[in-house]
Formats: structure tokens, C-alpha cells, sequence
């Protein structure tokens, strides 16, 4: 019953040690368990586990388990968890209460551990779409990389986190020197295929697991680069020019040369502020128009 190529993880949260070790053996060689033994807990686990779904037991001392779930509904960290009841409350209202505050089941006590096994399967297997959904959402069609939607939101995030630790955060806007003049001369088809060609040269120069590699739109893409200062970036950026040019990419219709080129800018800055500067990507495509202005095939960085 496992998920290929997918590792899950439950938090199981009984006030009951007896519960917990028997729903530990039941699913502990196939997923990996966290245990809580009260409500509290369950709350501190799951906002630092992230578990994938929670198997939740309502009658617990101090918080029961509805107000867990309440909780855990409450905070944006947590409110997509799945969470399903396990439970020796088995009245129809009592089942229509736990769903209705957002429970994905409802197994009484005593169960059959044939049925729970089948339940948490497939509550994972949801979760698995999910994902999938999410992964397909974010990613350009074409190339494969990260599309513009995914980089405004990793933006946004990392400008936070370089703003909390004072670090430096720094942007390359990348464009494909003369694209029109290669489609008219090629057509769109080779045109496609050496886009899929860049982005997997953009991805070999930006390596660092911090670092996102993004199709902006139509021939423009954009490297984000989380605690990398100026001079770091633009070495990256002259290197990525380098290594454009040993892939020796054929461009009948540059008049540049006969291989295919990208024009850079970029811009570097320690966030001051919580909200996104506009700013910051705006002087990163000015030094890209600058770029662009004075030959192409370079790179210009803001001041």
C-alpha cells in the first residue's frame, strides 16, 4: 500500500499510550510516526513536523481533540493538514460535529485496523494529488523550470527572510539576444527547443539549493539568489555568459555572431523593509535594458 517514491509522515496524538502503540505498529514500517500524548502537544508537534495527516483522538484531558482541530484550522502553518478522528465517541452527531469543524473521517473505537489502514491510504494518496497539483501549477509548461507565478512568491518569501537576517539578496534578469530573428530563422519549433536548452544552462550555473532558476515570460528568464552579495552574483552572471558560450547554441541571424547570446542585468540589496520593494526588480531590468543598449551579450548591474 505504499506510495511509490513517496515518503509520509503521521502525527498520532492519543492521550493514551496504549492507543499510540497500536497505531504506531500498525502504520510505524510504513510511514514515519511522531506521537503527542495531548492536545497542546499535538499542536507544538504539528506546527514543527508539518506532518502530512493526523490521526487525532477526540476525548483528551485539558484539550479535546475538536479544539485541537480548531486550532490547527486557525493557523495558516496548519490548516491544510488533514486530520482524521479516531475515536470511542461514535454517535451520528458526534461524527457530524467532527466533520463539520473540517475532519477528513471519522473511525470509532474500537476499530478494524484493515479499514483504518485502507482510510489513511487513501487520505494519502489525496495529499499526493495534491501536490502534484500544486508542483504542475508552478512550473512553466515548456521548460520545465519554475514559472513567473512561483517566482513572485519565492520572491516574496526570501525577501522576508534576507530582511529578518540582515543578508543580502541579489537578481539577474536574463533576456535571449535577437529571439524573433532566430524563430524567423529556424521556427518556432527549434525555437522551443532552445529555450529547454537555456533554462537547463541557467540551472547548471545557479546550483546552490537556495537558488531558483525561473521563466519569466516569452525568451526573458530570472535567477534568484538568497544571501549571495553583488560581487558573487555578478560572477555568477559573467560565468552563466561563459558557459552559454561554450554551449555554442547556433544563431544564424545574430548579428552579434553565429551563436546564440543573453544580455544580463542584475541587482543586489540588504531588505530594509517587510513589504516588497518594486524597486528592486525594476533596477535589475533597467541594467538589463542598459545592457541591451550598449552591444548586448553582456552584463550591467544597478548602482
Amino acid at each position: 500500500m505504499n506510495l511509490i517514491n513517496t515518503e509520509f509522515t503521521l502525527l498520532i496524538v492519543d492521550d493514551e499510550k496504549q492507543n499510540r502503540l497500536l497505531l504506531t505498529e500498525l502504520f510505524g514500517t510504513t510511514y514515519k510516526i511522531i506521537q503527542a500524548k495531548n492536545g497542546v502537544q499535538a499542536l507544538e508537534k504539528a506546527r514543527q513536523h508539518r506532518p502530512d495527516l493526523i490521526l487525532l483522538d477526540v476525548l483528551m484531558p485539558e484539550m479535546d481533540g475538536m479544539g485541537v482541530l480548531r486550532e490547527l484550522k486557525r493557523d495558516d502553518a496548519t490548516r491544510l493538514i488533514p486530520v482524521i478522528f479516531i475515536t470511542a465517541l461514535d454517535s451520528a452527531t458526534d461524527e457530524a460535529n467532527g466533520l463539520n469543524l473540517g475532519a477528513v473521517d471519522y473511525i470509532s473505537k474500537p476499530f478494524h485496523p484493515p479499514i483504518v489502514r485502507v482510510r489513511v491510504h487513501n487520505q494519502l494518496q489525496l495529499v499526493h494529488q495534491r501536490r502534484l497539483l500544486e508542483q504542475l501549477a508552478s512550473l512553466d509548461g515548456l521548460t520545465g523550470i519554475p514559472n513567473r507565478r512561483q517566482f513572485d512568491a519565492t520572491l516574496l518569501k526570501e525577501w522576508h527572510r534576507c530582511q529578518r537576517n540582515q543578508q543580502p539578496l541579489s537578481l539577474i534578469v536574463a533576456d535571449v539576444d535577437f529571439f524573433k530573428k532566430y524563430n524567423d530563422a529556424l521556427g518556432h519549433a527549434a525555437g522551443d527547443r532552445v529555450l529547454q536548452e537555456v533554462a537547463a544552462t541557467l540551472r547548471q550555473a545557479a546550483r546552490r539549493p537556495g537558488d531558483l532558476v525561473a521563466r519569466y515570460g516569452g525568451e526573458e528568464f530570472v535567477l534568484l539568489l538568497p544571501e549571495t552579495d553583488a560581487t558573487s552574483a555578478q560572477a555568477l552572471a559573467e560565468g552563466l555568459q561563459q558557459l552559454l558560450h561554450s554551449k555554442a547554441f547556433a544563431h544564424p541571424n545574430s548579428s552579434l555572431g553565429p551563436w546564440l547570446t543573453m544580455s544580463m542585468g542584475g541587482n543586489t540589496i540588504v531588505p530594509s523593509t517587510t513589504a516588497l520593494d518594486p524597486e528592486f526588480f525594476a533596477l535589475a531590468d533597467a541594467a538589463l535594458y542598459r545592457a541591451k543598449h550598449q552591444g548586448r551579450n553582456q552584463v550591467r548591474w544597478a548602482n
